[in-house]
């Protein structure tokens, strides 16, 4: 259990890494040049109330020194991981060479303070082979950070998951794995691949090419993990996802349940390249009558899904998880749904991206309180721009069709429609709204921007906005805003 106790000065309020109450914003741009280095990668930080941004290199975040390629920033996460109030962001930098291990990969946690990121406690490093995971070996291509979630238990533990889907178990290729990391002060670091048994067993077996661990989410109840290269039969990259709980073996999480589109009352089928959990998000859920929040929500994006002839329309499923682990599917969400908006076309990719929040956890759980957002970066516009792409808003609960909303370049998103700007391959959510990133496209029309959960009917613009070169911003950009939390 954690014994930490709150900093002077921090306020414990949601991504607030200077502990003034205000949220903050990180920006991610994983192939900008830092110190000259080309691809090493910057992340941004815009302190809320207009005080100012931070530019976190690897050497201001301490992290070692930036080279080629590193991509730092490719994922983000954001919690308390001491527990003193103020946020800190933990940083991923799946590319990053450690010793002989070509992008073997390396995690640092940044830890705010009254004085912002990277100012008080000292940054924490996790590389497999050192530190407090000293005893699980370092390989190339283990890709350790490709994906981030984390939070705190339900019993207020803090958590870090980190994928690591390149992970070899045994002489099985790209199996994957992911890290979980327990606890402020007296820590645990374990890995967890698909042949753990200490928690009990996972429930599924490792294959080459699984890469368990490409996409992470998480609530205080609950752990998803989505495998999307999980070969069903003879059925290549179908996908799974594995739910867990945070209740801990030796530092492992326990095993619950395993869902594919084959296992029992899921709506359609395995198919190759559907790659079911290529993008996962879960949100806190509460039944009507329920006295706590046990349960949570899970949408499990599925963009290589073919409906009927078309190829790669794309779909997302939301499950409710109980505490046990069972799963009861709530909807099957295309632009084929009854009176959802759009329509389904070869290459859309719809579900690429997922975004939920819950913004009445304590409440019963309503369409009007539980949001999704889905990228859909291959829809091309009515007019026949290519892969404009859009973010398609619902209600996670209800009819998908009832409330959803499509923010568009050009329109609701003000950035100038244009060929391959794939719109919805980044978006984030959390108490201030949905955050959508536009790393793509034209240079000028790079910028982020933030919109409520409640945006609906027939129009609705952002409240705010994220633009290289204003607001203090650095004008240089390569891919700014490819992650936002």
């Amino acid at each position: 259990m954690s014994t930490a106790t709150a900093a002077a000065g921090c306020s414990g309020a949601e991504s607030d890494f200077n502990g003034d109450g205000i949220r903050d914003t990180a920006i991610a741009d994983p192939e900008a040049t830092a110190n000259g280095i080309s691809k090493a990668g910057v992340v941004h930080i815009v302190y809320g109330g207009g005080k100012g941004v931070l530019e976190l290199t690897q050497e201001a975040a301490k992290s070692g020194g930036s080279e080629a390629g590193d991509q730092f920033g490719y994922s983000m996460a954001v919690y308390d991981a001491d527990l003193d109030g103020c946020s800190d962001l933990a940083i991923g930098t799946p590319y990053e060479d450690v010793g002989t291990g070509i992008d073997a990969g390396r995690i640092v946690v940044v830890h705010g303070s009254p004085t912002g990121l990277a100012a008080g406690r000292a940054s924490v490093e996790y590389v497999q082979g050192a530190g407090l995971i000293s005893a699980i070996g370092s390989e190339p291509y283990d890709w350790t950070g490709y994906s981030l979630a984390a939070g705190k238990t339900s019993a207020g533990v803090p958590f870090l998951v980190a994928g690591v889907p390149g992970e070899d178990v045994g002489t099985t290729v790209d199996a994957g794995a992911f890290l979980y990391i327990s606890g402020s002060t007296t820590m645990t670091a374990t890995l967890v691949t698909q042949d753990t048994t200490n928690a009990g067993a996972v429930p599924d077996a490792k294959e080459e090419y699984d890469r368990f661990g490409t996409t992470v989410a998480a609530t205080a109840t609950h752990l998803a993990v989505g495998s999307p290269g999980e070969a069903q039969g003879t059925v290549a990259e179908s996908g799974a996802v594995t739910i867990f709980s945070h209740a801990l073996t030796a530092g492992y999480p326990k095993p619950l349940n395993v869902i594919t589109q084959d296992t029992p009352n899921v709506l359609g089928a395995c198919e190759t390249g559907d790659g079911f959990g290529r993008s996962l998000a879960a949100t806190p859920y509460r039944a009507a009558g329920a006295t706590s929040t046990t349960e949570s929500l899970l949408a499990v994006g599925i963009p290589g899904e073919d409906l009927s002839t078309t190829v790669d329309a794309g779909a997302v499923q939301v499950f409710k998880i109980d505490a046990a682990g069972a799963y009861t599917e709530l909807a099957w969400i295309d632009q084929n749904t009854t009176d959802v908006g759009g329509e389904a076309e070869a290459g859309d990719y719809f579900g690429q991206r997922v975004a939920a929040y819950n913004t009445a956890p304590t409440s019963t759980s309503t369409g009007a309180n539980v949001k999704l957002a889905v990228g859909v970066p291959g829809e091309d516009a009515a007019n026949g721009v290519p892969d404009r792409g859009v973010v398609h808003m619902f209600g996670m609960v209800g009819a998908p069709g009832a409330t959803d909303k499509i923010l568009e370049p050009g329109s609701e998103i003000p950035t100038p429609q244009a060929p391959r700007e794939y719109a919805g391959m980044s978006i984030g959510g959390g108490a201030a709204g949905v955050y959508v990133g536009m790393p793509y496209g034209p240079a000028e029309g790079h910028a982020v921007y933030l919109f409520p959960w409640t945006i609906g009917g027939t129009g609705g613009a952002p409240t705010e906005t994220f633009k290289p070169g204003e607001g203090g911003l650095p004008a240089d950009r390569k891919t700014f805003g490819t992650v936002v939390r």
